[in-house]
């Protein structure tokens, strides 16, 4: 997937005022028209079309910022597409104020058209995320009508060519205007952009050539995954229309909290709670791990707020070698009721206790002031 900001060439910062007026550049130097035709010329005027289409709109601007193409995916019945020549066109037209001049097609594409994608939020635990795990998530899918095989014609029947646009699945025609001569392209009005026509629709399917089915679609996750990553299932999501090929279905993964862990990237920090004897004299500990208790070795005289750091103990990183880090935070646990023998004990070690000294070692926000040079 192109970098919709590249292909605009502006910054990810760039303002409203900014995009429009980049988009308006591109587009009068790539349009077909000013071009002969050329398909090199074309294929660009669609792409910074496409890229401008979406980045003007703040939600899809904002879902494509967070999530990439998947987050212009499915949600609210709005299926995205790459834009066609028919649409680029209306988008520059109307940019210009020229819609209405022109009209506005619909999506002009001769032929099968490919079927819709669909979006699965896909739930799982700090335990799953640290092996990667194979889920089968059920699914209703759109597959070919079995009766009339996902042609939408009735059996023993068969579609034929449009006679309205010859089965091109668009209409074109030529006008002028202060800017030149355009071609304004839109999808069939008689075949909807389908290039046939079908006089003895398939009872069973309507003519649309397929059906709803139940399906189990096993997914395998990889380890190290985070939310809001996603990863695409090509060619297995809703069949297209009339014998078209399967749009795809894209997961999003929503990893659950773990009230145990705090989780950056690759690495987790948990903290653990010492007794006063245990930081004193040392003691070995079991302290929570994703796939179990991991022991742990705490020396004499350790401090409250020390951070252990156990390598290769966090998280696999996604799609990649290596795994992050355990951060171990210790603190000291002071209780708030004593027994009249703890009391007692207490009050001895108060006595027999050295003074704390005037200075001490750096802390951690000490430690933290010195990199940063403050």
């Amino acid at each position: 997937m192109a970098d919709y900001y590249s292909v605009l060439e502006v910054e990810k910062t760039a303002s409203d005022e900014e995009l429009k007026q980049q988009y308006r550049r591109l587009a009068m130097q790539y349009h077909p028209d000013k071009n002969g035709g050329a398909k090199e010329a074309e294929e660009r005027f669609k792409q910074i079309t496409e890229a401008y289409d979406v980045l003007r709109d703040p939600q899809k601007r904002a879902a494509y910022d967070r999530y990439g193409e998947a987050g212009l995916r499915g949600g609210g019945g709005q299926q995205y597409h790459h834009v066609d020549l028919s649409e680029a066109l209306n988008i520059f037209m109307r940019d210009f104020g020229l819609g209405e001049m022109f009209g506005t097609g619909g999506r002009a594409q001769a032929g099968p058209r490919s079927g819709a994608d669909i979006k699965i939020d896909l739930h799982l635990t700090l335990a799953e995320v640290a092996t990667g795990v194979t889920k089968n998530v059920k699914a209703k899918l759109l597959d070919p009508c079995e009766v009339c095989k996902g042609v939408g014609a009735e059996p023993g029947t068969k579609p034929v060519k449009c006679a309205t646009c010859g089965g091109a699945g668009e209409v074109r025609r030529q006008q002028r205007s202060f800017f030149g001569n355009f071609v304004s392209v839109a999808g069939c009005p008689t075949c909807g952009g389908d290039g046939v026509s079908i006089a003895s629709p398939c009872k069973a399917c309507r003519g649309e050539g397929r059906q709803r089915g139940d399906h189990t679609v096993p997914i395998k996750v990889p380890a190290g995954v985070e939310t809001g990553q996603y990863m695409q299932l090509r060619g297995i999501g809703n069949a297209g229309v009339r014998n078209g090929p399967r749009g795809d279905i894209v997961v999003m993964f929503e990893v659950e909290d773990d009230e145990r862990f705090e989780r950056d990237g690759e690495d987790l920090y948990t903290e653990v709670l010492l007794t006063f004897p245990q930081a004193v004299r040392g003691a070995s500990i079991d302290v929570p791990g994703v796939a179990g208790p991991i022991n742990l070795t705490v020396p004499a005289g350790t401090q409250s707020g020390h951070v252990f750091q156990l390598r290769g103990r966090g998280l696999p990183r996604v799609n990649a070698s290596g795994t992050g880090d355990l951060h171990v935070r210790a603190q000291i646990w002071t209780p708030s009721v004593l027994s009249e023998s703890e009391s007692s004990l207490i009050d001895a070690l108060a006595l027999a206790h050295q003074p704390v000294p005037e200075k001490r070692a750096k802390g951690f926000w000490a430690k933290m002031k010195e990199a940063l040079g403050a």
